[in-house]
């Protein structure tokens, strides 16, 4: 029986849909139609013999065939952008590259600023960002498709290890005509009756567990839910709605003119962290760059609320 061929675009495609769950965003991601990419997807549904996503929902997901076949894709990936790595590497003579995952918001602000600090001092050492959803920055180090990920709290692999940087309240973010600009403080009730725009699933993850049963705030939900934050603030800041999120992400929101009140009756928080695999052999060039993370975007460099240098193992 001969093995099913697919080439590295319907891979990209397929990858591409089952982290963004639309073809539209999958689309934008790649540079491609939304139509380029069901075409590369039904190729590849095809080629393997079986389907990837169930289409008769109102939100793509995928199939139990599709999450079995994912994390290969994945694999087959993460090898095939090595292999390109490395020969830039090897054309460029670079002497360390180092591959870290982070959501939109943190790779646009202080990954940045890190890694240029980190280069003024060691300016042979490579830095590439993978952009990637929150869902999935410790999978990517798991895989080994990323040395490093730093994003908020979530679950993540038995061979990962979590460093815990600072912590973040949540705020809520406005145009500052908005009534509710008014105040010093938001409590979470006072949201009822204005349109609320929450980013990803958020508000499903990190909010609503954290708010009492049966109260008021609990009662709060989002009229709207966009892929992107920026999308989320670009609607606050147009006044369309209001939208909330942790407030390390202060320097992306500045640049749209909201302004940010901290909601409260309950404070929520959530913890931006470091993640890494676990290993009992360290790169010290790696090592060098995770101890800079630390001191930049920890409580005592990025400001915040810190929690110092906790670290966790799954499970622990």
């Amino acid at each position: 029986m001969s093995l099913p061929h697919f080439t590295p675009r319907q891979l990209n495609a397929f990858i591409a849909a089952a982290e963004l769950s639309t073809f539209t965003a999958a689309a934008r991601r790649l540079n491609l139609t939304p139509s380029g990419i069901s075409t590369l997807i039904a190729e590849l549904e095809n080629n393997l013999g079986f389907p990837l996503f169930d289409r008769t929902t109102r939100r793509m997901a995928l199939t139990a065939a599709g999450r079995r076949f994912l994390p290969e894709a994945m694999s087959v990936q993460r090898q095939i952008s090595r292999a390109g790595y490395a020969a830039i590497d090897i054309r460029d003579s670079a002497a360390e590259v180092i591959s870290v995952a982070a959501p939109m918001a943190v790779a646009a602000t202080m990954l940045p600023r890190a890694i240029a600090a980190f280069r003024a001092s060691r300016p042979a050492t490579t830095v590439r960002i993978l952009d990637t959803g929150v869902e999935w920055l410790a999978d990517r180090v798991s895989t080994g498709e990323a040395d490093l990920a730093v994003g908020p709290d979530r679950e993540f692999p038995a061979d990962v290890e979590r460093i815990a940087l600072r912590e973040s309240r949540w705020v809520l973010w406005m145009a500052p005509d908005h009534p509710l600009a008014r105040l010093s403080v938001v409590p979470w009730a006072e949201l009822a009756g204005f349109d609320l725009v929450a980013a990803g699933r958020d508000h499903e993850h990190s909010v609503r567990p954290r708010l009492p049963p049966g109260s008021a705030a609990a009662a709060i939900a989002p009229s709207q839910i966009v892929e992107n934050l920026s999308t989320a603030l670009g609607l606050a800041a147009a006044g369309v709605a209001v939208s909330f999120s942790p407030d390390y992400i202060g320097t992306l929101a500045a640049g749209l003119g909201v302004v940010a009140r901290p909601l409260v009756e309950p404070t929520v928080s959530r913890v931006l962290c470091l993640y890494r695999r676990q290993t009992e052999h360290r790169d010290r060039g790696l090592e060098r760059f995770c101890d800079h993370l630390e001191q930049m975007l920890g409580d005592g460099g990025a400001g915040g609320r810190g929690v110092g240098a906790e670290r966790q193992a799954a499970g622990a």
